[in-house]
């Protein structure tokens, strides 16, 4: 009686096992330019094709004024109304929202928020977006992985991250940007409270970038010693520094932007709140400025 009633629970579980439904992942041709932009492909209200960055320093879909005006089929009411939106084969519902500008060669830019509850992975090895259903076992198993706390602060992800020069280390959090185009941008007035020593860093070069609505913003691109994401410590990067104008509006935080970001696989577990980061072929990438002033 013990034997077969043992038999039966045994059938049971393989049977509950068999029928236990596999994840699914919806793989996205995934595209990076020269100016670091990533872009998918997406279609908007069901008839326009769009390049569109993943902005993950950013929330819904925000497209630029020169599409609103002349590229989609049908007028998009902005703010409050919700439109669908095609990646992969998952459909979104967005609001819209309009910008000046965005990454090179894109029509806009979307956000984290339309994965909430899924595993979206950047896979720059193989130029593909993934978005999971559940964490992906390899790095559940943390195959060379380095794990890093999501922190929410007014909808938007920060991971902690640490800057050194002359012997000053100051941890801090970053804002994780993959739509900001450069290395990092530090805030000035935490740098000054920290007292961090910015007269020690080589001034590279000083410019006027433009914010997303086309706002402009006096920058300095200096050489920071060292970076530090998890375990990783990136030398001698060349960082943006503004004191005319915040980097986040309101806040008081530095970016981590997708020029040092693309040189790691990165998996967004926004089940759990955590990113993993996995170096890959782009790791040792002369930085852009670092070109120019070699050239």
């Amino acid at each position: 009686m013990k034997i077969t009633l043992f038999a039966i629970l045994v059938l049971l579980a393989g049977q509950s096992f068999a029928q236990r439904p596999k994840p699914s992942s919806d793989s996205i041709p995934m595209s990076i330019n020269n100016q670091n932009t990533i872009a998918v492909k997406g279609i908007f209200n069901g008839v326009d094709t769009l390049a569109l960055n993943f902005d993950s320093g950013t929330t819904e879909l925000v497209l630029i004024n020169a599409v609103l005006k002349n590229k989609l089929k049908t007028p998009a009411k902005l703010y409050d109304t919700p439109y669908p939106l095609r990646i992969g084969k998952t459909v979104y519902q967005t609001k819209v929202y309009d910008a000046q500008l965005t990454g090179h060669g894109t029509d806009g830019r979307f956000g984290w928020d339309l994965f909430t509850g899924k595993v979206v992975e950047l896979n720059y090895d193989q130029q593909l977006m993934i978005v999971h259903d559940a964490l992906p076992y390899p790095v559940k198993k943390r195959n060379g992985f380095t794990k890093l706390k999501m922190v929410f602060i007014e909808d938007l992800v920060f991971v902690s991250g640490q800057i050194k020069q002359n012997g000053t280390a100051i941890r801090d959090l970053f804002l994780f940007d993959t739509g900001y185009q450069r290395t990092a941008m530090l805030d000035h007035d935490l740098l000054m409270r920290g007292k961090f020593p910015t007269e020690k860093m080589q001034v590279i070069k000083t410019v006027i970038m433009r914010g997303a609505q086309g706002n402009e913003i006096p920058v300095s691109t200096t050489n920071l010693e060292t970076l530090s994401i998890g375990k990783y410590h990136l030398k001698n990067v060349p960082v943006q520094q503004t004191t005319a104008n915040k980097p986040i509006k309101g806040m008081q935080r530095h970016i981590l932007g997708n020029e040092v970001l693309k040189r790691f696989n990165v998996v967004l577990d926004f089940q759990k709140n955590i990113i993993y980061l996995k170096p890959n072929h782009l790791f040792n990438d002369p930085y852009i400025d670092q070109k120019k002033v070699g050239s």
